[in-house]
């Protein structure tokens, strides 16, 4: 178990509060920022990382964008155009999924 400095698995303000809020549980990355049983603290909470697993943009759900803060797949595509110069959307672009838990009440 290693401590994850939290802008590092979730890179802004807005995600860092919505996970400590408990509106974000995962988020989607090009690579791996962590592994199982890393845990990371933001605003006075503290997570641990519970699952790590290799996808494509094209496995991603609704639920998937839920989890992430979106309120649908769609909305979460608009995210990303907004948040990455140049991105689009390729189903078969491999991301990395981080998904956490709080573990302090």
């Amino acid at each position: 178990m290693t401590d994850v400095a939290p802008e590092t698995l979730l890179p802004s303000e807005r995600m860092r509060q919505q996970a400590a809020d408990g509106d974000v549980t995962q988020i989607h990355r090009g690579q791996a920022y962590a592994d199982e049983g890393d845990r990371f603290e933001t605003d006075g909470a503290t997570f641990e990382v519970v699952a790590v697993d290799e996808r494509t943009l094209g496995d991603l759900t609704d639920a998937d964008a839920r989890a992430e803060g979106a309120s649908d797949l769609d909305g979460y595509r608009e995210l990303l155009a907004r948040a990455h110069d140049e991105f689009e959307w390729d189903d078969d672009a491999p991301v990395v999924r981080h998904r956490f838990e709080r573990v302090d009440g």
